[in-house]
Parts: C-alpha cells; sequence; structure tokens
C-alpha cells in the first residue's frame, strides 16, 4: 500500500512540474529577448564608461586609441548595442564572450585566484566571468523571437 502511495505522489510531482514547464515555456523567447537586451546594455554602458566617463564617471582615464583600454571599450559599445538590438547576436556575443575571457586571464586572474572579492583578498573579475558566460550561452542560443535577426529571418522566409 505504501508503495501506491509512493506512485501517486510522484504523478503528482511530474503532473505538477510538466505544467509547470509547458506555462514557462511559452514565455522563453520574451524572457530570452529581455536577458540578451539587458546584458547587451549593461555591456555597452560599461564601453561608454569607459571612453566617455558616461553615464558615469569613469575611475580610469582611457587615452584615445591607447591598447587595449579603448579598443576594449569601444568593442564593449559595439557589441554591447548589436546583441541589445539582436543584430548578429550571435557573432556579437561571440566577440564579446571573447573579450571577457581576455579580460579575465589578463587583468583579473593575475591578481589573485579567486574573483569575488576585489583586491587583495580576491582579484575583482567576477563581472567579467558573468559578461563571458553569459554571452557564451547568447552565442549558442540566439539573440531569441524578439530580435532583428528574427526579424530578418522572417523576412527571408
Amino acid at each position: 500500500m505504501a508503495a501506491v502511495a509512493g506512485l501517486d505522489r510522484d504523478r503528482n510531482v511530474y503532473g505538477v512540474t510538466n505544467t509547470l514547464h509547458q506555462r514557462l515555456a511559452r514565455f522563453a523567447p520574451a524572457v530570452l529577448s529581455l536577458f540578451r537586451l539587458v546584458y547587451g546594455l549593461l555591456f555597452a554602458a560599461y564601453g561608454s564608461r569607459s571612453l566617455f566617463s558616461w553615464p558615469v564617471p569613469s575611475p580610469v582615464v582611457v587615452p584615445f586609441a591607447s591598447w587595449p583600454g579603448w579598443y576594449a571599450g569601444l568593442i564593449e559599445i559595439i557589441t554591447g548595442l548589436l546583441i541589445a538590438a539582436g543584430l548578429f547576436t550571435r557573432p556579437a556575443a561571440f566577440l564579446a564572450s571573447g573579450q571577457m575571457a581576455v579580460a579575465y586571464f589578463w587583468i583579473h586572474q593575475p591578481k589573485a585566484l579567486w574573483p569575488v572579492a576585489d583586491p587583495p583578498a580576491g582579484n575583482g573579475g567576477s563581472l567579467a566571468i558573468l559578461f563571458c558566460f553569459a554571452f557564451f550561452l547568447i552565442v549558442f542560443i540566439g539573440g531569441g523571437g524578439y530580435s532583428v535577426d528574427a526579424m530578418r529571418h522572417r523576412t527571408r522566409a
């Protein structure tokens, strides 16, 4: 009798999770597009802060065409805006992800092993890791249903 009760309980859990999965799945394109938009705009804002000290002042002055800071800021602005719009999303996300991996290993990782704190206890690389893996995910899942890429694909088809 106890075994039968256990099966009923498992069926209930399966039924609830299956229903929840179906309910949430229909929102996936919109949530993915929102994720892409937020991460893209944040990335562009970091680039804008580096190059133009806007929207907030940059703690470091980056001279025009200086290596690597100025070019990194330029890449952040361009790829961030492309990702936010969902235009050439996969290549832009690939470039942005690679830039953040390079930034982590060139700038942050030599300071300390752990990224979860600012120096001297940690290396301050948490944002680089988060951006790197968020953009790496976007490389594989694309821009979502509400992107310029999706609109271009629908127009072609």
